[in-house]
């Protein structure tokens, strides 16, 4: 039995939306489709279509879809933000996640042109970029002027203006986030955060304390995609501390491994950036040593 969610665009259409990502996956092994018709929403206009023979049972609801409100850009966020910003060019293709840091990066990517967006999920941050013409997509030689995404998440101003934008497309995981489709997207830079990072490279982006916080989501995919891309880099950006300063993001050993060491190119901290690419695992220490918070930084060199 599959559980989606449905709604009718600006002319009528029934849509999926705004979160397709897995949504045709699901479809294709159902036996039985129940649809809710959200009539609290406009469908975005690049959603999926879906006919009415698709579905089994359909009611209809008027649910407010929660709203994710832009966060509060930090100071290390937004220093962050300024030097991952540096490390992308004009006519890049950019996937990011959500929360401060990549807001801080998106709000400092408008002295850049002809940028593309395809990942997981499109924010806020996406649409001011697209509204004031830093992101075009007209680079990409694949959904050329199209901004692909799996999500829209963040406000009600986000909502209602994909529900009049047909150039965001919305696509399944099988597009945003495949290797093969990714590879025909040259410059393609992937930027995934982390709970934590070692001093070989080994990313950490699930469990705190003993404490599973999250789960993978798409950032390996993105990762190793942009292996794929000529050009692509895979960014890696986080705080060097948590806890109000008190434990260093930059570990030893990291608890869980979420992405190995060949899957990171770049990591960058409010202290600066590390690259990792090419780099020797003594290289690799060195690097990430310099830009965990000063504080750690002689704990750390005791490890090598």
């Amino acid at each position: 039995v599959a559980l989606i969610q449905v709604a009718r665009d600006r002319h009528g259409v029934l849509r999926l939306g705004p979160n397709t990502d897995f949504i045709g996956a699901v479809l294709g092994c159902a036996t039985t489709v129940i649809a809710e018709l959200n009539n609290c929403i406009v469908a975005p206009a690049g959603a999926p279509q879906i006919a009415p023979s698709q579905i089994n049972y359909l009611y209809e609801s008027e649910r407010e879809i929660p709203e994710i409100p832009m966060p509060i850009i930090d100071e290390a966020a937004a220093t962050i933000g300024a030097l991952v910003a540096d490390l992308i060019n004009d006519g890049d293709c950019v996937q990011t996640g959500i929360g401060a840091i990549p807001a801080a990066i998106l709000s400092r990517l408008d002295r850049k042109n002809d940028l593309g967006l395809h990942g997981g999920l499109i924010d806020d941050g996406g649409m001011a970029l697209i509204k004031a013409g830093n992101v075009t997509g007209l680079r990409k030689p694949m959904d050329t002027g199209l901004h692909v995404t799996g999500i829209g998440l963040g406000t009600k101003a986000l909502i209602d203006w994909l529900s009049e934008t047909p150039e965001v497309v919305f696509r399944g995981a099988d597009h945003t986030h495949e290797a093969s489709a990714i590879a025909q997207l040259p410059n393609f830079v992937s930027i995934n955060s982390a709970v934590e990072i070692d001093l070989f490279g080994q990313v950490n982006a699930e469990v705190a304390g003993g404490r599973q916080i999250s789960g993978t989501g798409g950032s390996v995919d993105f990762m190793r995609a942009a292996k794929h891309s000529k050009g692509g880099k895979s960014i890696v950006a986080l705080n060097a501390t948590a806890r109000g300063g008190s434990l260093s993001r930059i570990v030893p050993k990291v608890e869980m491994v979420t992405a190995l060491r060949t899957d990171v190119d770049i990591v960058v901290t409010e202290y600066g950036v590390a690259e990792l690419k090419h780099a020797s695992n003594q290289e690799r220490a060195e690097a990430l040593i310099n830009i965990a918070a000063p504080d750690f930084r002689d704990a750390l060199k005791a490890c090598l």
